[in-house]
């Protein structure tokens, strides 16, 4: 097959993050260009795989197959007819089409996806005399099609299932964090699980998503080595069988015992519980050091560090309006031993700032006003999506006189305000 110009969508944020993991990933000189949403690669077949199985960053991989001006639905199913689909499916295998769009002037995007059902279908009749069925849920050939205001891209999706799903997950937490951002923040905070970028800590692990992506880079442990993926079902690359197993036993040969640990913990037995078996079944238990402990109270485990943490919000935090002013409780348990939030982040700061001396914390949050909540200065800040929740990565470096000093003189650090949230309707995706 002719290399095409492959497109990896990723979050809002992520594609510099992308653009140098495509880099590693792939040989040196591979055209590799950062667009919006996604980065966009060279390649064929070869490349396809190592991205499937390597990228920690991208959403899917996908195979462009045809694109072009549209005005109606009797064009798109023009476009989708120019594409030979008895090359990548069987009449006996099954299809998926999913629309998005931008601007779109179509009334209907289903019936826009109807219409390249119908032409991939009546393709295959016509060379096969069989009509393939669809599969909503696992098709062996899923398509993507974005409509934009005058033209349209039709794309064969390689991965099949998102790659945020790595293949251990089994049963989700309460708003479990997606592989990909607990990637993307680590990406974001420089920490490649190298001997120089010290051990990393989350003492708020919940399912555990955060440490086991760091284990996992730290044993050099390709993210999709527990997964299949949809381009093995496609005749494209039945004969690449042979180059897929050398990939993947490339990609077992190169894990290996971590230069640095990876701690992490919640103050619920139950959730350290989960995260423990959810680590078991990533490949990396003995890679993490798991411990039931307060936040508020956890001692550092070393000398230094990167503190690494997702607090919750969202769907699990709604405003009490009653006053306080504060946030409301989790599910009825409280924030960690504090009232609420406002509370848990003054505390959680003067914990650090006591204890994690010569540490580098890193907190994903929706929250703008959170240095000013927890009375530090960040040394930086990081845009970043969690799904539709805008959010942002506040870096701080946990030095002597980090911490806000009170002053008579500025009323505001004399009672500083607890934030609030935007409002009850604000909720945190799950995956």
């Amino acid at each position: 097959m002719t290399p095409v110009w492959l497109f990896l969508p990723c979050a809002a944020g992520v594609e510099p993050f992308l653009e140098a993991e495509c880099a590693r990933l792939l040989p040196a000189g591979t055209p590799v260009e950062a667009g919006r949403g996604g980065v966009y690669v060279q390649g064929g077949r070869e490349e396809a795989m190592r991205l499937n199985l390597g990228s920690r960053l991208a959403q899917r991989v996908l195979w462009p197959v045809a694109d072009g001006p549209y005005r109606d639905e009797h064009d798109l199913y023009a476009l989708a007819r120019r594409v030979r689909w008895q090359d990548w499916i069987t009449p006996r295998q099954t299809l998926r089409v999913d629309t998005s769009a931008w601007r779109c002037p179509l009334r209907s995007l289903n019936f826009a996806g109807l219409r390249i059902k119908d032409a991939v279908c009546d393709t295959l009749r016509d060379a096969c005399g069989e009509r393939p069925n669809v599969d909503t849920r696992f098709p062996d050939l899923s398509l993507v099609l974005h409509l934009g205001p005058e033209q349209a891209s039709l794309s064969v999706d390689l991965s099949g299932e998102a790659l945020f799903k790595r293949g251990w997950r089994e049963v989700k937490g309460e708003a479990p964090l997606k592989e990909t951002l607990a990637a993307a923040m680590l990406a974001a905070a420089g920490w490649h699980g190298r001997e120089e970028d010290g051990g990393l800590l989350d003492p708020c692990c919940g399912a555990g998503t955060i440490a086991i992506e760091a284990a996992q880079i730290a044993c050099g442990m390709a993210p999709g080595l527990h997964r299949r993926f949809a381009f093995e079902k496609l005749l494209p690359f039945r004969d690449q069988l042979v180059t897929w197993r050398t990939l993947r036993q490339q990609a077992e040969a190169a894990v290996h015992a971590p230069a640095v640990p990876v701690w992490a913990g919640d103050v619920s037995f139950r959730m350290t519980d989960f995260a423990t078996r959810n680590a078991e079944r990533a490949g990396v238990a003995r890679s993490i050091q798991f411990k039931t402990a307060d936040a508020l109270q956890r001692p550092a485990p070393a000398s230094a560090g990167i503190l690494m943490m997702n607090p919750p919000y969202g769907e699990r935090i709604a405003p009490k309006g009653q006053g306080s002013g504060g946030y409301d409780t989790i599910q009825g348990e409280r924030f960690e031993g504090a009232a609420d939030a406002g509370e848990f982040y003054t505390r959680l700061a003067a914990h650090w700032k006591k204890h994690y001396t010569g540490w580098t914390a890193w907190v994903l949050t929706p929250e703008a006003r959170l240095p000013s909540l927890m009375r530090l200065k960040e040394s930086r800040r990081v845009p970043m999506w969690n799904g539709a929740i805008e959010c942002r990565m506040f870096r701080f470096d946990m030095i002597t006189g980090s911490m806000r000093k009170e002053s008579a003189d500025d009323p505001s650090t004399r009672s500083a305000p607890l934030a609030v949230p935007p409002g009850p309707e604000q909720r945190r995706p799950a995956d």
